[in-house]
């Protein structure tokens, strides 16, 4: 057994350099087809390229190097589109290095705006998204749910020692818990509690699980949270109800007490204020604004759907706060 640990270290080393060979010639790769992009732009302004240069030059590419892959005319247009979409953006030019080439693909060719494209950026590297989960959150307007969840922020949100922008969503969306249509709240909280990982992508990994019905005593009785978590980044405690009809102003009651139970008897000195999340079969943002706007509670109230939303819709609900308050999501 001892045997098996020493080589096992071994692996691991094999497998970390591996790991740092494939960042590294990734890295070199991003920047090459940046400069080949930064060339074409350049020569196609000036007016001495066109689609037969382009195509010209994927030839030659080919004739001359003909184990080399990935120069095709298509690719040296993309290439031209990289560069174009992250030149005049500063706050990206310098991390376009720290993703892979099909992740920009996906995210220069899916975004419609700055802020959009950044997020993504952003996003992809902080929870080091997977291709597959990157197209996830584009297809489930994970941006659009974020924006509306910011805009959402009531001003006991805002009082918090702790900076919770771009933290909690409007809407989550659990297709990958695969629930049926019909189902009851112990249905859902089993289905979280048992599929973390697959909860956590939709939640974020700066979210640490610490049980179901997690425990309260109050006075000589008892309570239970449906779910509780810990935001490493916050570094507050996060408790979530689950409610499998619409919202209604009474269920904050029971959320608000969790909370302040929480922060009384769990919550460490060196710990932000409490959390709470109501999460709900459906909300009407009205009763939302109406409940929220004399709680001094920080409370979120969020619903839940069982398959991807209508991207369509979530778009336009977020264009029209734009629009509301002349906000160019361009900037």
């Amino acid at each position: 057994m001892e045997l098996q640990t020493q080589f096992s270290y071994i692996t691991k080393l094999i497998a970390e350099a591996k790991q740092r060979a494939y960042q590294a010639v990734n890295h070199e790769l991003v920047m090459l087809y940046w400069n080949i992009g930064e060339y074409l732009h350049l020569q196609v302004s000036a007016k001495s390229w066109g689609k037969s240069v382009v195509k010209e030059l994927a030839e030659f590419i080919a004739k001359t190097e003909p184990n080399i892959k990935g120069f095709s005319a298509q690719n040296l247009w993309r290439m031209k589109q990289f560069y174009e979409t992250y030149k005049d953006e500063p706050k990206l030019a310098p991390l376009v290095r720290e993703l892979d080439w099909t992740h920009h693909t996906i995210i220069f060719s899916s975004c419609k705006t700055a802020q959009e494209r950044e997020f993504y950026v952003r996003l992809s590297i902080k929870e080091r998204l997977s291709k597959r989960e990157l197209e996830r959150q584009i297809n489930s307007s994970y941006y659009e749910r974020v924006m509306l969840g910011n805009a959402q922020l009531s001003e006991a949100h805002k009082t918090l020692p702790q900076d919770i922008t771009n933290v909690f969503k409007d809407t989550y969306v659990l297709e990958l818990l695969n629930l049926p249509e019909q189902h009851v709240e112990k249905d859902l909280q089993k289905a979280i509690s048992h599929n973390i990982t697959a909860f956590l992508l939709e939640f974020g990994r700066d979210f640490a699980f610490m049980g179901e019905e997690y425990p309260l005593q109050v006075g000589n009785q008892d309570f239970a949270i449906d779910l509780v978590f810990y935001h490493r980044k916050l570094r507050s405690l996060v408790a979530i109800e689950l409610k499998i009809e619409r919202f209604k102003p009474e269920h904050l009651g029971q959320l608000n007490f969790y909370l302040e139970a929480l922060d009384r008897d769990v919550k460490t000195e060196y710990e932000n204020p409490s959390i709470g999340i109501l999460l709900c079969k459906g909300k009407d943002d009205t009763v939302v604004e109406y409940a929220l706007n004399r709680s001094l509670s920080p409370t979120l109230i969020a619903d839940y759907e069982t398959k991807l939303p209508n991207k369509t819709v979530l778009q336009q609900k977020w264009t029209e706060i734009l629009n509301a308050f002349n906000i160019d999501d361009n900037e």
